[in-house]
């Protein structure tokens, strides 16, 4: 099989379950951004591998491929059915809780507005921190027009705490603390 399949060249492209949409559509939007998402948390990944965790987030690399694969997925038209994805793992959300309390204990409080910085991991996982807010708006907006599985929300608004949380924690750990916004 070839990568390239020359039937996207004129700016459709075909959904999860069959039919064919505008590349800008705002289905296309929201599982492009989260695939987006899971490029820029590998990058994240691979600028501390050894981080207690990364094994936690190429579990939600996994995870982002589950909302991909059912946001691709329109609901079931006449004549047309919609196929079985396996289903967002919202179990995932509270051991995202359990993450984001063990990184602010050892941060500490957040005390000041935070800018993206400091390690290399931490700017890394405020990058994937702003890309999943986008992700999330993204499908904010596919939601408003179609219907959505139910957890796909709650589990990038959750994941973007995390984040947050892990890149106060990398620069905790690197003596480096946080970039403080001056006003």
């Amino acid at each position: 099989m070839k990568i390239y399949t020359r039937t996207g060249d004129d700016g459709d492209t075909a959904l999860f379950g069959g039919g064919r949409v505008p590349k800008d559509t705002a289905r296309v939007e929201a599982y492009g951004t989260v695939d987006e998402l899971n490029a820029v948390l590998g990058v994240a990944v691979a600028a501390d591998p050894e981080a207690d965790w990364a094994d936690l987030l190429r579990d939600v690399q996994h995870d982002l491929f589950t909302l991909g694969a059912s946001l691709a997925t329109p609901e079931a038209r006449q004549g047309r059915r919609r196929p079985e994805t396996p289903a967002v793992p919202s179990d995932r959300v509270s051991a995202m809780e359990q993450w984001i309390d063990r990184a602010d204990d050892e941060a500490g409080p957040v005390r000041a507005f935070i800018l993206p910085g400091g390690t290399r991991a931490a700017a890394a996982l405020h990058h994937a921190r702003t890309v999943c807010r986008r992700a999330e708006r993204r499908v904010v907006t596919l939601a408003r027009a179609e219907a959505i599985e139910g957890g796909v929300l709650p589990y990038l608004n959750r994941l973007s705490d995390l984040l947050f949380a892990l890149a106060r924690l990398a620069n905790a750990r690197a003596g480096a603390g946080d970039v403080l916004w001056r006003k």
